[in-house]
């Protein structure tokens, strides 16, 4: 049996003077400031109840994740996250300043308060930093869908950064150096953010689709040459469906990398037809036609920008027709373009007007050298004396 000076074991005698020293100090206060203890619990008491009674507060109005958020349900949830180790601490620490306690028990309650202190600093920043976020988000986004995909990293960076920063604050408190603690997660950090660079680009870039909104999930953008609404807006990949119904998937730092163009935020689309007549045509008809085309388009309810002739063609007289769909969506601006084409086409013909075609005309000579004409000759009539 290893005797009471075996080194192996430790020495726990080491510390019994102070724990006597703490013991007979603590009963010696009770003894000489009683009534000023009094006091200080009771006034310790007070600030235990009202701050349990802000947390009851803060739990009942901090309402439910994808609510509407004002300042008040931030600070609310944050006052809800108040612990019953913090409560406790700072009430002791009350007592041990005001009712004069013993140097020993005044550093034993000083050391856990500040514990308790930062952790819980922590953890209220936590919640009013994210609070903060899923409230700029909800409020451009009720649905709050694509601040649900990344709000779990989110979670996990401000904690990871919220915490490590308390542990080294308690830490230095306790007279620990931290600075060679500092650089090493320095450099750890460094490495990783190399390590992985690409997927944090991602990363980053998927949150910066989220707060900036250049589109929203359910939207129809162009980017490159390629139309497609937006399905899912993922921590790494956008996912779209193209109008011809394939999927494509691209990485969120190459997309915000395009130039993009929303059309869900068009209040109207603008149409161009491009119409080319025959030269043949009647001056009169040619004349009409802005304003058969106005009649057209105001016949559909869209809305008439203007028509005219923009250019003498090679073998037609070239005019434009520019109007509004007032409905964005694509299909009905592609439906809209179809019954306009299709109500072109039809007033035309009833006009006697015809759509011009790429045409040529060939003049060639006879053998003597004299020019034979595409159409037919008019005989001159002979004059007959009677």
């Amino acid at each position: 049996m290893a005797s009471k000076n075996d080194p192996a074991l430790p020495d726990i005698t080491i510390h019994a003077p102070n724990l006597r020293e703490l013991v007979h100090s603590t009963i010696a206060w009770f003894q000489l400031h009683y009534m000023q203890i009094l006091i200080a619990v009771g006034a310790a008491v007070i600030i235990y109840l009202t701050l349990a009674a802000l947390r009851t507060v803060g739990a009942r109005h901090m309402g439910q994740r994808g609510d509407p958020l004002g300042f008040t349900n931030v600070l609310s949830r944050a006052a809800a996250r108040t612990t019953q180790f913090f409560m406790v601490m700072v009430a002791a620490r009350i007592v041990v300043v005001f009712a004069n306690a013993p140097a020993s028990l005044t550093k034993t309650v000083t050391f856990f308060f500040t514990i308790a202190a930062v952790l819980q600093a922590a953890i209220w920043a936590r919640e009013i930093i994210l609070g903060l976020i899923e409230r700029k988000t909800l409020a451009e986004d009720g649905q709050g869908e694509t601040l649900a995909n990344a709000m779990g990293l989110i979670r996990i960076l401000v904690t990871f950064a919220l915490f490590a920063i308390a542990a080294i604050v308690v830490l230095d408190n306790l007279g620990v150096n931290v600075t060679g603690l500092v650089a090493g997660l320095g450099i750890g950090g460094i490495a990783i953010g190399l390590a992985a660079q690409g997927i944090f680009s991602d990363l980053f870039a998927a949150l910066s689709i989220i707060f900036d909104k250049p589109f929203r999930r359910g939207e129809i953008i162009t980017y490159d040459q390629t139309t497609a609404r937006v399905e899912k807006i993922g921590l790494k990949s956008t996912r779209l469906r193209a109008m011809s119904g394939e999927k494509k998937v691209i990485s969120n730092a190459n997309l915000l990398q395009k130039e993009i163009t929303s059309l869900q935020t068009l209040t109207q689309r603008r149409v161009t037809y491009a119409i080319g007549i025959i030269y043949q045509t009647a001056e009169d008809k040619a004349d009409a036609i802005p304003t058969m085309l106005q009649e057209i388009v105001e016949a559909e309810g869209l809305i008439f920008v203007n028509a005219g002739i923009v250019q003498f063609g090679a073998s037609s007289l070239d005019y434009q027709l520019n109007f509004d769909v007032p409905d964005p969506d694509h299909h009905d601006y592609f439906q809209m373009r179809h019954r306009i084409g299709l109500a072109i086409w039809k007033r035309f013909n009833a006009e006697g007007i015809g759509f011009a075609y790429p045409t040529q005309t060939s003049f060639t000579a006879a053998p003597d050298g004299k020019a034979i004409m595409p159409y037919p000759e008019v005989q001159p009539v002979k004059r007959v004396d009677l």
